[in-house]
């Protein structure tokens, strides 16, 4: 079910960042946790009161910079226009700004709803300090203080009621249902309008052309499926980074409506830390993967040229050695067969079910061939396995003390039901509890 979108906004140094972290309950925008990938953390999901959505963690907005004030009023227009809901963030303790003013003139001109926070009220006598901000005319403020936490529970209250209520995607069943995400010009559009053999997708050199996600049915050897082509994302450090943030959320929203997520590498340009980046995306929505290498015709033919690429994908993406891989060449709609081949086969991979005696069998034989080690004071050991859920394929595993899994063994179970079972393309959830 597609999230709300709730975008940060504000001046640098007014604390959007420690905002965003409170609201996800993490330091997440500083560190990420996830082996294989380092990136400046953009996004999160986060839940409050049952109701979960996706918060964006911004850039700072000055618009008397100079000379990209074009640039900077863009980032603000783009928030406007994608989040469902915007937290304005201002700074207490320095007061109203010009900067703060030319900003609550843009989104006064909307109709989003918008929340007006002044950071930095740490002392609760300083509290009467917030209502100079209602000059900008955003409403009533909320004080809040994100060093310390205080307000942020008032802030979550007031955004869950201002968040639309989701809606189900509209696919059927019996779709197989992909996007098609990567680095800008890397070849998305042309590969959606070979897959389709159309030119349902406008096609161009110029990077950042597809700014919408779009969605088209269509069917294939008596199968349904339905394509999502998503804008492309920029790598850091351009003058657009910013705007591009918002670009992403489109591609987001498509990642979360697809259950497959096809990732376009330049096989010119080779794998970028950037792949890496845009792919997390994917993999932290628990989506199946399929990774796209495209413009194989421009490669010098070799008989190794494949190989080798397969070892440096293999090399360079070590958190995906689950995803299978396809060589194209859009622009010739060579091997667009390959596409049909691993999409139908990781489709069938996401949504397999394994009955319960076999499961278990492969999980003591496991043990059996390798115990576990000796971890926080003692050995895991697993009684018993269930699979509790489809898409990705979910596996409760009852033990004697979680605490006692390395995550090494946790790796070697789960690369044995890999090779037991033929997940390909799929991530496999595991979750751990004791058995009492």
């Amino acid at each position: 079910m597609p999230m709300g979108i709730v975008a940060i906004i504000g001046s640098p140094n007014v604390g959007k960042s420690t905002i965003f972290n409170r609201i996800i309950g993490t330091r997440r925008s500083i560190i990420d946790d996830q082996p294989g990938i380092t990136r400046d953390r953009l996004y999160a999901s986060a839940s409050w009161l049952t109701k979960e959505f996706r918060v964006i963690d911004t850039g700072g907005i000055e618009i008397a910079a100079r000379p990209f004030q074009e640039q900077i009023r863009a980032q603000a227009q783009i928030a406007i226009e994608e989040a469902d809901v915007i937290v304005y963030v201002v700074d207490g303790q320095v007061g109203v700004t010009n900067d703060d003013r030319e900003i609550a003139k843009l989104l006064y001109k909307s109709n989003k709803h918008i929340i007006l926070v002044v950071n930095k009220i740490d002392d609760i006598t300083k509290i009467a300090d917030i209502y100079e901000f209602t000059s900008l005319g955003l409403g009533e403020p909320i004080a809040v203080s994100g060093a310390h936490g205080i307000g942020i529970g008032d802030l979550l209250d007031r955004i869950v009621k201002l968040l639309p209520d989701g809606q189900a995607n509209k696919f059927d069943e019996d779709e197989i249902v992909f996007s098609i995400i990567g680095r800008p010009n890397v070849g998305k559009s042309s590969l959606s309008n070979a897959i389709l053999g159309t030119n349902r997708v406008i096609v161009s050199e110029i990077e950042g052309t597809t700014r919408d996600a779009i969605d088209t049915k269509f069917v294939r050897d008596d199968k349904n499926y339905v394509v999502i082509d998503t804008a492309g994302l920029k790598k850091r450090g351009r003058i657009y980074e910013a705007i591009d943030k918002y670009a992403a959320l489109r591609a987001l929203a498509a990642i979360d409506r697809s259950e497959i997520v096809m990732l376009v590498i330049d096989a010119q340009q080779g794998i970028t830390e950037q792949d890496k980046h845009v792919v997390g995306y994917a993999m932290e929505l628990d989506k199946a993967i399929i990774l796209v290498v495209n413009k194989w015709d421009l490669i010098p033919r070799s008989q190794t040229a494949m190989s080798e690429f397969t070892k440096e994908v293999r090399k360079q993406f070590k958190f995906l050695e689950y995803a299978p891989i396809v060589f194209v060449s859009a622009k010739d709609k060579a091997r667009i067969d390959s596409i049909f081949k691993a999409l139908d086969m990781v489709n069938e991979a996401y949504g397999r079910r394994i009955q319960t005696s076999v499961l278990n069998e492969i999980i003591q034989d496991a043990q059996v061939m390798n115990p576990a080690p000796f971890f926080e004071g003692g050995r895991l050991k697993i009684f018993f396995a269930n699979q509790v859920d489809i898409r990705p394929p979910t596996f409760v595993l009852f033990v004697n003390q979680p605490k006692h899994a390395h995550f090494s063994y946790m790796r070697y179970i789960e690369n044995r039901l890999r090779e037991s079972f033929s997940f390909d393309g799929t991530p496999i959830k595991i979750v751990l509890r004791a058995r009492k």
